[in-house]
């Protein structure tokens, strides 16, 4: 049995395969389909929203454990290769002496993001949603909580989760965390906000990456901006490059803002 989610136009399916794939093609094939669930009717809604339900109190109990540990959590989300690992490794460099930092690094299988992190100065706890999570596409609640116990969460001031690179699940899933932000690449070109609208309109921060490539690219800034506006007006942006650092100092300055609200 595959996991269950739900998306904001409150489309609802299960997961019963592998995630070699970008999840608009469910969705493409769930709205095309005009006969949806009808075969299952009320029943498949019901046990959907147990589900739900069962993420979302974990949730609560994921806040209520940083709330006692005074730990201020962001989820962190992107697709892949969007630039979330470099990002953070220029984070943990420049906010170690101003903040004690740790990091939850989300993959479907590897630990090779984890171990770009490790020794930084940060903890790092990994967790693989292929080793007892079905190999899933993004973190829920119950995911991050099997993590929370390999960092020691009353020696921090600031948690990032590195969220597994993907523009549709992630946004889906209340982890317990104080804010969320997305790593969205110049190179991905300026229609994303408008063809992935969950994943920007859940942000409230949007870090444009990878500026440093942009003589060398078709990339219209001001278009991008629109669309990003066009489905969340209230999102933050910063411009960075998080192989030069770039713009990185603003990215840290709202972190610690945001640590800085939330106590």
């Amino acid at each position: 049995m595959g996991r269950f989610h739900r998306h904001a136009d409150g489309t609802v399916h299960t997961h019963d395969h592998d995630h070699d794939h970008d999840h608009g093609d469910d969705l493409r094939r769930d709205v095309g389909d005009h006969r949806g669930y009808v075969d299952t009717g009320t029943e498949r809604v019901a046990v959907l929203e147990t589900i739900l339900a069962e993420n979302d109190r974990t949730a609560d109990a994921n806040r209520a454990e940083f709330a006692a540990a005074g730990v201020v959590t962001v989820n962190l989300m992107s697709s892949p290769g969007a630039g979330k690992t470099t990002l953070l490794r220029r984070t943990i460099t420049t906010l170690g002496s101003r903040l004690r930092l740790g990091i939850l690094e989300g993959d479907i299988a590897t630990s090779l993001d984890a171990d770009e992190l490790s020794g930084l100065g940060a903890p790092v706890a990994l967790v693989n949603t292929e080793a007892g999570f079905g190999g899933e596409c993004h973190l829920d609640a119950t995911m991050v909580r099997s993590g929370l116990g390999r960092l020691p969460l009353h020696d921090l001031d600031l948690l990032i989760i590195e969220n597994v690179g993907n523009l549709v699940c992630p946004a889906e899933f209340d982890v317990g965390q104080h804010a969320r932000a997305m790593v969205s690449a110049v190179t991905e070109g300026e229609e994303k906000p408008l063809k992935y609208p969950v994943m920007f309109r859940a942000c409230d921060l949007v870090v444009v990456n990878k500026i440093d490539l942009l003589p060398h690219l078709d990339f219209d800034m001001e278009r991008f901006v629109r669309n990003v506006r066009a489905v969340n007006p209230a999102a933050r942006l910063v411009f960075v490059s998080a192989r030069t650092g770039e713009g990185v100092g603003e990215w840290c300055e709202w972190l610690l803002e945001t640590q800085g609200r939330a106590l």
